[in-house]
C-alpha cells in the first residue's frame, strides 16, 4: 500500500512540474548504506561505490594501468590489450593518470585520446581510477624532484592559487568523461599515492603529518564544494612501509575525505621485501580498518617488472589474496611500457598460461565477467550468477582441452 502512495506521489509532482524529481544523494546513500565523501555524488558514482563493496566481499576485480593505450609492441590500437590478447577479456579496471593534463605539449590530442578510452571502458561496464603524477609546482620539474613544496600549495602559500589552477583542470576536464547520454562517468581519484614513500615530493621525508593532511583536505574541499565535481570516488593508498593499523593511519585525514583504502606494494614481492607473507599482513590490516569504517579496501597497485616467474600469477599474487578475512575490490597491476618494462603478461608471455588459470578462478573477475555496477544495486542473487557464468566458463575451456587431446 505504501509502494502505491508513493508511486501516485511521485507521478503527482511528475505531472504538476512536468520533470522528474532531483535526484537525493544523501537519501540514496543512506538507503545504500553507505556514506561516501561527496555527499551529492551522482547515483552513477554512489551506485559503483555501493558494488565495489559488495563484490569485494566474495569478488577481486583485475585492473590494468594504461590497459588500452598501449602494450608491449603496440600503441593506439583499436580495440586492444596485453590482457585481452592474453585472456579474451579487458581487465575490469582501468588505471590512468591526470599528469597530462598539467604538461604543455599536444594536451588537447591527449585530452580526446584518454577522454575516448574512458568513455569506451565505461561503456563496456569497466571501472576508471585515476592517479595524479604531478609535476613538482615549485620547479615545474618532475614529480620525482623533492624540492619542498607542500607548504607552499597550501592556503597562503606562495604557490597556492598555481595549485588551484592545477585542480580546476582536473575538475573541468572530469566533467567531460561522460556517457552516450551525458551522463557523467563515475572516476577513482587516487592523489598523492605512495605518500609515505621518499621518492615524491608529497612523499613522508618532504611535508610533515599536518601539512600532507592539509594538502588532502584541501584538494577534496575544493574539487567537491567549490568546483562541484560529483564523479568522484576518492582513493587513499600508501606504499608498503606500514606494519601497523597505527602506522597505516598516521597520515589519514578522517572518514569525510576518504572513500577507498589502498596500498601500493611492488617491494614485498622481490627476494629484498618482507616476503607474501608481510603482504597478506598489510591487506588484512587495509581490509580490517575498511570493514571498521564502512569502506572499500583495495591492492590499489602491485606486480613484477617483466615477470620473470612463469608462476608468478598463481604462486606469488593470488597466494596473497586468497584468504575470506581480505575483501579488497580490486587489484591493479603496473603498465606494460616495453619489452623491457611490464607488468602484465602479453601474447607469447612466459607466464600467460599461468595468467589465464590465474584468471579462472572463481575470485578473479575481469571485464566480461562484470555484472551491471552502475544502474542497480547488486545483490547476492548477482553474485551467484557470476559464479554460475564462470563455472560454464571454466566447463567450456576445460572440454576444449579434452577435446583437442
Amino acid at each position: 500500500m505504501n509502494a502505491i502512495k508513493n508511486y501516485l506521489v511521485i507521478s503527482i509532482v511528475v505531472v504538476i512540474t512536468g520533470c522528474v524529481p532531483e535526484f537525493n544523494s544523501i537519501e540514496f546513500q543512506r538507503e545504500l548504506n553507505v556514506k561516501l565523501v561527496d555527499t551529492s555524488a551522482s547515483k552513477e558514482t554512489v551506485l559503483l561505490f555501493h558494488n565495489l563493496k559488495k563484490l569485494s566481499e566474495e569478488k577481486i576485480i583485475f585492473g590494468h594501468q594504461d590497459a588500452t593505450a598501449y602494450g608491449v609492441g603496440w600503441s593506439g590500437d583499436s580495440n586492444r590489450s596485453d590482457i585481452k590478447d592474453v585472456i579474451n577479456s579487458y581487465p575490469g579496471l582501468y588505471g590512468w593518470d591526470f599528469s597530462f593534463l598539467n604538461r604543455q605539449k599536444n594536451v588537447d590530442t591527449q585530452k580526446y585520446f584518454m577522454a575516448a578510452l574512458v568513455k569506451e571502458s565505461f561503456a563496456r561496464g569497466g571501472v576508471n581510477t585515476f592517479s595524479w603524477h604531478y609535476n613538482n609546482p615549485a620547479t615545474d620539474s618532475s614529480f620525482y624532484d623533492t624540492t619542498i613544496v607542500v607548504n607552499k600549495i597550501l592556503p597562503g602559500g606562495g604557490y597556492y592559487l598555481k595549485y588551484l589552477s592545477a585542480l580546476d583542470t582536473i575538475a573541468g576536464y572530469s566533467k567531460t568523461l561522460v556517457d552516450s547520454e551525458g551522463n557523467l562517468i563515475p572516476i577513482i581519484f587516487r592523489p598523492y599515492h605512495e605518500f609515505d614513500g621518499n621518492w615524491f615530493w608529497w612523499g613522508k621525508p618532504f611535508c610533515s603529518k599536518d601539512e600532507f593532511i592539509e594538502l588532502w583536505k584541501t584538494t577534496v574541499d575544493y574539487l567537491k564544494n567549490k568546483k562541484r565535481v560529483k564523479n568522484f570516488i576518492y582513493a587513499f593508498s600508501s606504499d608498503r612501509k606500514f606494519k601497523t593499523e597505527k602506522e597505516f593511519l598516521e597520515r589519514y585525514p578522517g572518514d569525510e575525505y576518504v572513500d577507498i583504502l589502498g596500498m601500493d606494494n611492488y617491494y614485498d614481492f622481490t627476494p629484498d621485501g618482507n616476503g607474501l607473507e608481510w603482504v597478506k599482513k598489510k591487506l588484512k590490516i587495509i581490509s580490517d580498518v575498511a570493514l571498521k569504517k564502512n569502506k572499500i579496501a583495495a591492492f590499489t597497485e602491485t606486480g613484477l617488472d617483466t615477470i620473470p616467474d612463469p608462476l608468478w600469477w598463481t604462486d606469488k599474487l593470488f597466494k596473497v589474496v586468497d584468504d575470506d578475512s581480505i575483501k579488497i575490490a580490486y587489484i591493479m597491476v603496473w603498465r606494460n611500457a616495453n619489452g623491457e618494462h611490464h607488468f602484465a603478461p602479453y601474447k607469447g608471455h612466459a607466464s600467460a598460461e599461468d595468467f589465464v588459470k590465474f584468471g579462472l578462478h572463481p575470485k578473479i573477475l575481469f571485464e566480461n565477467q562484470l555484472p551491471d555496477l552502475y544502474t542497480k544495486p547488486l545483490n547476492d542473487d548477482t553474485i551467484r550468477s557470476i559464479d554460475k557464468r564462470k563455472k560454464i566458463e571454466l566447463i567450456k575451456i576445460l572440454g576444449s582441452v579434452l577435446w583437442l587431446q
